[in-house]
């Protein structure tokens, strides 16, 4: 996930100010997460339960980076893209379809989690973790699909590469 991430920034950073924004929420993101799950290079004990106020964070940040998505930046991006080919709606529909999906994960563990106290063992926890970063790493998959078309369309311009 992070490698992809780092792809993602050096691809369409400076593209858009929409874009930097949610680059940024992306990166927060995932080190929350990998805080969170105890990934490397965040080691942690399997044993002790997050505090109340990392998981609410971490909810918080998950939250605002869905909606920054959908409300932001798929919505600005597409919006300017009246003159697309049929195709190209097509993929754009079916990528959409398919972050709603991961949107739905991503909802649900925040309803689950996002207003624990987690002072007891939280049933499902773990598998819910695992879950969301499965759904993330889908998400980001389909998000930079979906940025690869605008770009190829014209429609996002990422910088090029510095000349060496």
């Amino acid at each position: 996930m992070l490698s992809r991430h780092e792809q993602a920034t050096e691809r369409w950073s400076g593209a858009h100010q929409v874009i930097d924004n949610w680059l940024q929420a992306r990166q927060l993101l995932l080190i929350d997460y990998f805080k969170l799950a105890g990934l490397p290079p965040y080691e942690s004990d399997h044993n002790v339960l997050p505090s109340t106020s990392e998981l609410r964070d971490f909810c918080g940040l998950l939250v605002d980076y869905v909606s920054a998505g959908h409300f932001e930046v798929y919505d600005r991006l597409i919006s300017s893209a009246s003159e697309l080919p049929k195709a190209t709606h097509e993929l754009t529909s079916r990528l959409f379809r398919l972050i709603a999906e991961t949107t739905e994960v991503a909802l649900d563990f925040n309803d689950s989690f996002g207003d624990l106290a987690p002072k007891a063992p939280l049933p499902g926890f773990d598998a819910a973790l695992s879950q969301l970063g499965e759904a993330l790493e889908l998400r980001m998959e389909f998000e930079d699909e979906l940025m690869q078309t605008l770009e190829q369309h014209q429609l996002l311009t990422a910088p090029s590469p510095a000349a060496e």
